[in-house]
């Protein structure tokens, strides 16, 4: 569960790095170089660093957690048509959500730096567990 101060955090530090508009490829490119094995799920991208491709679906990965940061109090309304794609459509292993966020997170500290403190860092790691289970609940 969320405090008023993990969503006050959340809020604040996304802004800082939705400002970075590559966070979400960053975030993609690491996690297929770190996990090569969710590169399954895109083989007819280019996977390659900077490709537009990743730059492009980076964007909808951000875009999404936006949305879900403006909505924090009813993620599951506001992520339900995204659970449905990716269990029902492109059948994605819940796992890799998993992985996406650890993989932002350490982008996200990358570019926030200082401001990335423990207290911003488990309100974050609350808040994108608590996406990835929306995510995943179709599955179930």
């Amino acid at each position: 569960m969320l405090t008023a101060e993990d969503k006050k955090l959340i809020a604040q530090a996304w802004e800082k790095v939705k400002a970075h508009k590559d966070a979400g490829a960053e975030s993609l490119e690491r996690m297929f170089m770190s996990y090569p094995q969710t590169k399954t799920y895109f083989p007819h991208f280019d996977l390659h660093a900077g490709s537009e491709q990743v730059r492009n679906h980076g964007k909808k990965v951000l875009n999404a957690l936006d949305s879900a940061v403006k909505n924090m109090d009813n993620l599951s309304q506001c992520l339900s048509e995204l659970s449905n794609l990716h269990a029902y459509n492109l059948r994605v292993d819940p796992v890799n959500f998993k992985l996406l966020s650890q993989c932002l997170q350490v982008v996200m500290a990358v570019h926030l730096g200082k401001d990335y403190t423990p207290e911003v860092h488990a309100a974050f790691d609350k808040f994108l567990s608590a996406v990835a289970a929306v995510l995943a609940e179709k599955y179930r």
